[in-house]
Parts: structure tokens; C-alpha cells; sequence
């Protein structure tokens, strides 16, 4: 019978109740090895092998990190998230207010020039900014590259660069434009 719900066999509850036991374990005590999680297993009733509950980690996604008491199985809830990157054009305002910039043009690529020691910088405060029309950023030394896949996504950038070099306090000396195609 089609969409029926299939009984559920002995093997997979106890599948099901062994893996629970291995993350309530897991999140309830420092559990450093397979073999403890064996042990404690077996200490409950279950007859398990170290194969089956490597297995079973691997199933539950529990990772190993390192703790003041050494490496221990970790749940992934556990786990710190990365914190959410968050655009923002104001670290690339300031950073133009106090680096004159030129800009060039060569195909489907910018070449911005810094001051010596800075392109890294810019490239950085471009890749975390709300500029998203660019491809990528290669920093030199004093030379950023930012690649472009066609003319409409690099004229929209430069025209948002320019604006955002703007809004900057010394604009009007920090970014010098000479395009030429």
C-alpha cells in the first residue's frame, strides 16, 4: 500500500536508542575515545562493537575538540557558529579618507594604487564591503586588482567605489580616476 507507514524494525529502534544514548552521553560527560563510548554503552545494555559506534559518530556528526581536559567528543550544536559577516562600506570609507587611490582599467580588470604596504588593506575592506559586483581582489603590495566577469558589473562597481570614496572626508584628493579602455 502506497504511503503507508512501514513498521519500524527491532534493529532500527534499537539503532535509534542506541544513538541517542551515545549523544546523551556525549553531551552529559567528557567522552575522549571510542572505547569509552563502547564501555559506557555496554554499561547500559547494549552490545555494541567499537565498528558500530564509530559508525554511529559518524552518523550523528560528533567531532572531536579541543578542551582544557584534553580532545572530547563534541555535539555539532555545541559548536559556535562563525559570527554572521556583516557588509558594511564604512571601514572602506575611512580606509580611502586616509589612502589616495588611482584607479586604472585594463579589459574587465581595476588596478588600484596605493601607497606602498596598503593594497592588501583596501583589497581586505573591498571583500567586506557591500561591494558584490567584483569577482575577486589580488593585493600586491601597493596594487589591488579587483576582476570583473563583464563591463556592466565592473561600471556598476566603479560608479558604487566612487560613490563610497566619496562619502569619504577627503574625497576629493584620496581617489583619483584615469580610466582608459
Amino acid at each position: 500500500m502506497i504511503g503507508a507507514p512501514r513498521p519500524v524494525s527491532a534493529n532500527h529502534e534499537l539503532k535509534r536508542l542506541r544513538q541517542q544514548a551515545i549523544r546523551q552521553l556525549v553531551a552529559d560527560s567528557a567522552v575522549s575515545s571510542q572505547r569509552e563510548v563502547v564501555d559506557a554503552l555496554r554499561a547500559q545494555g547494549f552490545e555494541v562493537t567499537q565498528a558500530t559506534v564509530s559508525r554511529d559518530i559518524t552518523e550523528l556528526g560528533l567531532h572531536k575538540a579541543a578542551r582544557a581536559n584534553g580532545h572530547l567528543y563534541i555535539v555539532p550544536e555545541t559548536v559556535a557558529a562563525p559570527p554572521a559577516r556583516v557588509m558594511s562600506d564604512e571601514r572602506l570609507r575611512r580606509i580611502l579618507a586616509d589612502i589616495p587611490v588611482r584607479i586604472g582599467r585594463s579589459g574587465l580588470t581595476l588596478v588600484l594604487t596605493g601607497t606602498p604596504g596598503t593594497a592588501s588593506v583596501i583589497a581586505q575592506a573591498i571583500d567586506e564591503s557591500t561591494l558584490q559586483e567584483q569577482e575577486g581582489t589580488l593585493a600586491g603590495d601597493n596594487t589591488l586588482l579587483v576582476l570583473f566577469a563583464d563591463d556592466d558589473r565592473l561600471d556598476r562597481w566603479l560608479e558604487r567605489f566612487q560613490a563610497i570614496a566619496a562619502a569619504s572626508a577627503s574625497s576629493a584628493s584620496s581617489v583619483a580616476a584615469s580610466l582608459s579602455r
